[in-house]
């Protein structure tokens, strides 16, 4: 018999947030586990909880912040998105205030401003902010 494999979900969150220097940014963290660079917070969905509720606890363990959630994105499912296995992710956008502090899965952190993040993201996360940016037009 067959067993049937299915996609796992995950979530992601755009957190909009003010810098030190007055600037808007976006949260990004440095990945301590592969696949390694930065990326946007997020991580996958538990049994039993909601994409809602999984968005503020990833965004919480990795970066320290309580979130608000603001909308949502958009959904990206390509088999290929994340190299560990096939992931579908709903993406959030979210503010929040305060410092952001580095846990769990995050090496580093830093907040961006667009003109900033020219470098290469994990995952397919530089085609979602190219994605967020382009919709705020």
């Amino acid at each position: 018999m067959r067993k049937n494999r299915n996609p796992v979900p995950t979530v992601d969150i755009i957190i909009k947030i003010k810098r030190e220097d007055g600037q808007d940014g976006i949260v990004l963290i440095k990945r301590k586990n592969p696949p390694f660079g930065w990326a946007i917070p997020g991580g996958f969905v538990d049994y039993g909880e909601s994409l809602e509720e999984a968005a503020v606890r990833e965004a919480k363990e990795e970066t320290s912040l309580d979130i608000q959630l603001k909308s949502q994105l958009h959904t990206y499912s390509d088999p290929n998105r994340d190299p560990r296995q096939h992931t579908i992710t709903t993406v959030f956008v979210a503010t929040a205030q305060g410092k952001p502090k580095a846990r769990d899965d995050a090496q580093e952190i830093g907040v961006f401003t667009k003109k900033e993040m020219n470098f290469p993201l994990a995952f397919d996360h530089n085609k979602i902010l190219e994605d967020y940016f382009e919709q705020k037009k």
